[in-house]
């Protein structure tokens, strides 16, 4: 078995320098038989500014057509996709997506593809943009440590996806390669204040959403349409917290939107604003006007721009929900300052409702309540994970909770007033670690008092999460915003819900 592996290797090895030697040859050829002409519409050149997301190069400020130099380097590099998980990316610059290219209609692009000496896969580039047999693919098939040169007119103004398109184009596609390449029509585009990168794309991984280490592509998952990850620039977490959007009230956002796919159809969404102008399928026109949500297909993309009226944190999803909570494709806008009560005045009132269930609900909260006091016993320090600080599980649990938790529970752990409790200096939560491990696993209904103050809401199960995501979370919420509490253990969780009933809980390791 170890020989034949080998001589396959040697084999696809011969075949790659062979394929690689054929093609400098036979280009070095036309290059010597083909000279292109000259174009006067052409004045100078430049060396095109790339850019990572979420971030975006300047708009153009010329008033004619230029030579633009692009140099796009191919990177295969182990990076994390979520917390404690990683992945081989094959990349456009070193991220997913890959590097933002601006140009303006009627550019000449001199486009270089270079593929890095430490890659093992030959690649090329077919982007959307481009006139010309494959995108451009048929001329820039690299080997690894090899560069490849061709140039197109920009003819066309819109907002084009590029991806690998070296058989098996799926799997490269669908480790990462693809990124957009904006051609903006040569009057340029309406003046904004902020411009973003955002582009979804799937992950087909052997473990389940979560599971922890180096995790290897499932071809069948992939076949099947059935992704572990769904995910907004190549990473969980990738624009919540620190890495969140920014933008001011009054300001208007434009948002440069792609979707890689390989195969899922993208439902973009922010809640709590609405897209003034869509820009269709990247078109430069706009199409639509006051839009909720917009469809991006797979290997498409959308321009969406909107104003930003009211201070707060807005929500980027892909509206098939159990995508954004459940497979990472969540993004954040945090827009920051003076409210406008004019246009949003926040609760303005709290009153009591009693339903027919609300008897009900309260006597099974009590029931609740008794079984967990009955249950308190001191946490036990799992050994397995003795390694894993009190620090390390606070950063990983606030991975959790802003995936998770903030949309109810509030950025800074405030709550909701009278439904939402806070999880804030609660006693609540301090008193009694098992009883708040219950909760995360099975939900709570009913009422309950903490910190003096009355909250009637409903809290849904999260026994979705793994044993260590449970314990690393709570361990964050008792460590934050005024609590100082002792680790939670995942031993401590699992044990817990072991003795729940199967019908409300499943283990996830």
């Amino acid at each position: 078995m170890k020989r034949n592996l080998v001589k396959l290797r040697l084999i696809v090895l011969l075949w790659w320098a062979t394929a690689a030697s054929t093609l400098v040859a036979a280009e070095s050829q036309t290059l010597a038989t083909k000279q292109r002409p000259e174009d006067p519409t052409i004045k100078g050149e430049e060396k095109a500014v790339l850019t990572q997301a979420p971030f975006v190069p300047p708009p153009s400020t010329r008033q004619h057509a230029t030579k633009v130099i692009v140099h796009l380097e191919v990177i295969e590099t182990t990076r994390q996709s979520a917390d404690g998980v990683e992945y081989v990316f094959w990349t456009f610059g070193g991220e997913v997506p890959g590097s933002f290219i601006r140009v303006r209609e009627g550019d000449l692009v001199e486009f270089n593809l270079l593929n890095h000496p430490t890659s093992k896969m030959p690649h090329n580039i077919d982007l959307h943009a481009v006139t010309g047999p494959g995108g451009g693919a048929t001329s820039s098939f690299t080997a690894p440590g090899h560069r490849s040169q061709f140039s197109f007119k920009a003819l066309n103004p819109g907002l084009y996806v590029y991806h690998c398109a070296t058989a098996p184009v799926g799997l490269h596609v669908a480790n990462g390669m693809y990124g957009l390449i904006l051609v903006e029509p040569k009057a340029g585009l309406p003046r904004v204040d902020r411009e973003y990168y955002v582009m979804q794309g799937e992950f087909y991984t052997e473990g389940r959403y979560g599971e922890q280490g180096l995790q290897p592509f499932d071809q069948r998952k992939a076949e099947d349409e059935r992704p572990s990850y769904v995910l907004f620039n190549g990473a969980v977490g990738s624009l919540v917290g620190d890495k969140a959007l920014k933008a001011k009230v009054g300001e208007k956002v434009r948002l440069f939107v792609g979707n890689g796919g390989p195969n899922l159809v993208s439902s973009f969404h922010v809640i709590g604003e609405i897209f003034d102008t869509v820009y269709q399928e990247g078109g430069v026109l706009p199409s639509q006007k006051q839009v909720q949500t917009t469809l991006i297909p797979a290997g498409g993309s959308a321009i969406v721009e909107f104003g930003v009226e009211v201070p707060g944190t807005y929500v980027l999803v892909d509206h098939s929900l159990f995508r954004a909570f459940n497979k990472g494709a969540v993004g954040m806008l945090k827009v920051e300052g003076p409210e406008n009560l004019m246009v949003y005045t926040g609760k303005e009132v709290d009153a009591v409702y009693l339903g027919s269930l609300a008897e009900g609900g309260s006597a099974a909260g009590r029931k609740v309540a008794e079984l967990e006091a009955a249950r308190k016993a001191a946490m036990q320090k799992n050994e397995t994970i003795a390694g894993l600080t009190k620090e390390i599980q606070i950063a990983r649990g606030k991975q959790v909770y802003l995936q998770t938790c903030f949309v109810c529970h509030q950025t800074e752990g405030q709550g909701i007033p009278s439904q939402i409790p806070p999880l804030g200096k609660s006693d609540y939560l301090m008193s009694d670690t098992h009883r708040s491990i219950r909760a995360v696993l099975q939900g709570l209904s009913g009422e309950i008092v903490v910190s003096g103050k009355t909250y009637n809401g409903t809290m849904v199960p999260l026994n979705n999460l793994s044993d260590h995501e449970i314990a690393n979370v709570l361990t964050f919420v008792r460590n934050s915003w005024g609590n100082n509490g002792e680790a939670v253990s995942a031993e401590e969780v699992k044990r817990i819900r072991s003795e729940l009933p199967k019908t409300v809980t499943t283990s996830f390791e």
